[in-house]
Parts: structure tokens; C-alpha cells; sequence
């Protein structure tokens, strides 16, 4: 670029030449030179504006006052919303954590009011710096939720790991035999050594003998599988269940079976019919467990459920 000066200083005329680099230096000088103009005039202005007296300027900063406390109101408004819903959150998994902690407290039969869950639990101790404390901010107080909701997801998950091994014993309690098989009855023979009833001879008697009328409901003693329905000379009809842990459970001297081999039975369940068949005196239920086809004694098992009032005294001797 050249540059053509012109004066009435100077007997000609002067030419200067700039290259396209100074050209841009000096655009690029001018530039900053503006700039830095413009920042110190702002910066006169905005910290002599109340000295000055101005009114544009005061309403200026007024305008920018406000503004500024309308964002930051803003901003709080949606950290309080943020936060309300995420304590709803947690209130509403503290309860039904309760609620979790109430339903496995009942299953394994821990007394309510050796964990009550519905109470706050007591705190307290000496105040610090006079009783003084420092605010938390509004950072501290979203990391202290953050913190709740992890501690929460750690509790819901040893929770339903305790849930899962309860279950697995309220399941595996409902495989063992424990309830009697008639609900109205008394006992007339029961396990080991007896006097046979037929020959009068001195016997072991594999099981126990439950006197109720023809055609009293015998209910399963316990869920499982049938296993035998089938007549046999010793025990007349019988029915045969068989639990999966080595259990297995006998009904004899039926009058009438109600289910077949391979159906699934549950406690309590109707199977069969009290009757007279086999080698029998009268009517009555013969009921024995086997654990590998061994007999055990059934009143081992019966003690472990709630038949007090069916077994009276004839279980005591």
C-alpha cells in the first residue's frame, strides 16, 4: 500500500509504502486502542455513576441490580423445587423401607415393639461454639441428599437379601410336616413300643393312630408331591406324599383318596377321607413321617406347628 503525503510544509510531495503485515498491525492497534477505550470509560462510569449523580446511570444499574437479583431468585427457585422433589423422593422410600422392615420383623417373629419403626430415633448431645453453627449451603445440603439416597439404595439391598433368605425358610418350613392331618380328633396310639391291638402282642408302632369318624377330611401335613395311592394288606388305602427333602408322609386305613400320583398338594390341603381299611380295629387315621423311608416320630414335627389343642394330653405321654 502506498501512501501519498501531501503539505504546503513541504516542497513535494512523499510517498510511504506499507506492506500488507503493518496494515493489518495498525487495523489490529486501532482495534485494541477502541476497546480499551471503551472498558475504562465503562469502568469510570459504573464506579463514579452515584458520585455523578447521573440519573441514566442510576437507573442503568438499578435496571442491572434487579435484573440480577430476579436471575439469582430464579435460580434458587428452581434448586428449592429440585430439592423438595428429591426429599419427596426419599420420604417416600423411607416409607416404604418401613413398611419392608416391618413385613420382615413380623416373618421372623421379632416382638414390634423392639423395633418400631414409625419412631424417630433419639439424638442429642453438648452444643459446640456457644451453640453456634455454621448454615449449610445449598452445594452441601444436595450432596447430603445425594449421600441419604445412596445409603438408601445400600439399606434396599441388604434388605431384600435378608427378605430372600427369610423366604427361603418360610418356604422350606412349609415342606416340613408340622400340622396334623385331621382338625377334630384325639390320639389312641402313638409312636414306639404299644401292645398290638389285634395279636396283643408287644410292637413298635411306626407312626400314630388319630381317632375321628369315617369320612373326616385328612389334610396334607405339609406341601409337596404324591408319591402313592394304592391299597396295601398292613395299611388299607393310602396316600403317600412326598416333600423333597427327604421327608416323606403317609396316610393309611383311608376310606377314600382325593388326589393322584404327581399332584402338587400344599399344607392344609384335602387328600383323603378318614376310613376302616386294612388292618384296623375301628376307624381312624394312621399318620407316620419317613426321612429316607426311616420312620421318625411325628410328634417331633407336630411340636413345631400349632397343634396344641388337637394333640392335648395323649401327645404328652
Amino acid at each position: 500500500m502506498n501512501i501519498i503525503l501531501v503539505s504546503d510544509s513541504l516542497a513535494k510531495s512523499r510517498s510511504v509504502s506499507l506492506s500488507q503485515t503493518q496494515v493489518l498491525l495498525i487495523g489490529f492497534g486501532v482495534l485494541v486502542a477502541g476497546f480499551a477505550l471503551a472498558v475504562a470509560t465503562y469502568v469510570v462510569t459504573m464506579k463514579f455513576a452515584v458520585d455523578m449523580r447521573n440519573p441514566y446511570l442510576r437507573s442503568l444499574l438499578a435496571a442491572l441490580h434487579e435484573e440480577q437479583l430476579k436471575k439469582n431468585e430464579a435460580e434458587m427457585k428452581d434448586n428449592l423445587t429440585a430439592m423438595a422433589v428429591k426429599v419427596g423422593e426419599l420420604q417416600a422410600r423411607i416409607l416404604r423401607l418401613d413398611a419392608f422392615g416391618e413385613r420382615l420383623a413380623k416373618a421372623a417373629n421379632i416382638k414390634r415393639e423392639e423395633f418400631r419403626f414409625d419412631e424417630k430415633p433419639g439424638q442429642g448431645g453438648p452444643s459446640v461454639s456457644g451453640g453456634m453453627g455454621r448454615e449449610l449451603t445449598v452445594g452441601e445440603f444436595q450432596q447430603m441428599l445425594s449421600e441419604i439416597s445412596r445409603v438408601l439404595d445400600d439399606r434396599s439391598d441388604k434388605l431384600g437379601v435378608l427378605d430372600s433368605f427369610l423366604m427361603d425358610d418360610r418356604l422350606a418350613r412349609k415342606t416340613i410336616p408340622t400340622t396334623l392331618p385331621i382338625t377334630a380328633g384325639y390320639y389312641s396310639s402313638n409312636y414306639g413300643q404299644r401292645i398290638d391291638p389285634i395279636n396283643g402282642r408287644s410292637t413298635f408302632h411306626t407312626g400314630v393312630d388319630l381317632i375321628a369318624p369315617a369320612g373326616t377330611a385328612v389334610l396334607s401335613a405339609a406341601g409337596g408331591v404324591v408319591s402313592a395311592v394304592e391299597f396295601q394288606a398292613e395299611y388299607g388305602n393310602i396316600v403317600d406324599v412326598d416333600h423333597e427333602n427327604g421327608l416323606t408322609s403317609r396316610y393309611a386305613h383311608l376310606s377314600k383318596s382325593m388326589v393322584k400320583v404327581g399332584d402338587v398338594v400344599m399344607k392344609g390341603q384335602q387328600i383323603a377321607l378318614v376310613g376302616s381299611t386294612g388292618r384296623v380295629t375301628g376307624p381312624h387315621l394312621h399318620f407316620e413321617v419317613r426321612e429316607k423311608g426311616i420312620p421318625l416320630n411325628p410328634n417331633k414335627f407336630l411340636a413345631l406347628g400349632k397343634n396344641d389343642i388337637l394333640i392335648g394330653s395323649a401327645y404328652r405321654k
